[in-house]
């Protein structure tokens, strides 16, 4: 696939918002990625990634190693996904602690759009397809009403969470820092970056990795052969999803820490009109908007030829 360089470049800011996306416990990176039309190529690529990869590069070099591992598509793209997720990070978690209806609103309205975009590639509707959309509607949502786990650093189940996390992370719908938080391994990890503790960090990127690679794999085989009952549990998984980032919420039980911190721990949705606080529904309602919005523009951009 012959690119341009304004097509990389494109490619790159698809990353961004994957990496921005990524940032926020409750949104997942694989969403943008489908909507933005490059899901299928990321998921084969990834799937790729096998022992006649390797024999290539000693065999033929590191050229044809370079095309057949799709290497300048990777490589834009993990550009913008680092350079947003690290960068994006810590205004994520300044406007998750002070502003979170706004935060909420705005990829609320995200998703809603998603859902209609990944919904509309689906190409016959038929029964198993609706059993389908409604089996994922229900896993996702489920997901989101789990109290998040105390945090846990034994090493098995820090690669158990990589691998369980990576697969959320490329799937439309299901956040992988959500699963983190749920699985109680995102504050361990969190503090792993922190302190640069190397052997946590290897851990738990060894069981991404694996998790990647096998997934990926089962995800090509199921497009390839099962293409609308695939995209139709992806549909149900983004519907199942609304709750996690429906921004009006009520806390149930709350986690305090060593240094008497509190945080969250189960929430339920409510009416904005029985919100503690403000609600500021005028700003909430203009984010919501802008987010829909932006996904029109990332769909516009995925129906260029790349």
């Amino acid at each position: 696939m012959q690119r341009r360089f304004s097509d990389y470049l494109i490619i790159s800011l698809k990353g961004v918002a994957m990496g921005a996306a990524d940032a926020v416990p409750g949104v997942s990176g694989g969403t943008i990625a489908f909507i933005s039309g490059i899901y299928e190529e990321l998921i084969s690529t990834i799937s790729n990634v096998n022992i006649s990869l390797f024999k290539t590069l000693f065999s033929k070099g590191i050229k044809a190693f370079w095309q057949q591992a799709n290497g300048n598509f990777l490589t834009a793209l993990l550009l913008g996904i680092i350079v947003s997720f690290v960068s994006f990070m810590r205004l994520a978690k300044y406007l998750l602690e002070h502003h979170p209806v706004l935060i909420w609103s705005f990829f609320f309205g995200l998703i809603v759009a998603s859902i209609y975009f990944v919904g509309k590639q689906i190409t016959k509707w038929n029964i198993a397809v609706v059993i389908c959309s409604i089996i994922g509607a229900g896993i996702a949502f489920y997901i989101t009403t789990l109290p998040a786990l105390s945090n846990n650093d034994n090493p098995w189940f820090l690669f158990l969470a990589g691998a369980i996390a990576i697969c959320a992370m490329i799937l439309p719908g299901i956040s992988g820092s959500f699963i983190l938080i749920i699985l109680g391994a995102y504050k361990t990890l969190s503090d792993a970056l922190h302190d640069f503790d190397i052997k946590k960090i290897v851990i738990f990127t060894t069981g991404a990795i694996i998790g990647l690679l096998s997934f990926s794999r089962v995800l090509k085989w199921l497009f390839k052969h099962h293409h609308n009952i695939t995209l139709a549990l992806l549909t149900g998984f983004i519907f199942g999803s609304l709750n996690k980032v429906w921004p009006w919420k009520k806390t149930l039980t709350w986690h305090t820490n060593s240094k008497g911190i509190k945080t969250p721990l189960l929430e339920e949705s409510i009416s904005p009109f029985t919100f503690e606080g403000e609600s500021q529904i005028t700003m909430a309602i203009i984010l919501m908007i802008l987010g829909f919005l932006t996904i029109f523009i990332l769909e516009k951009l995925g129906s260029k030829k790349q």
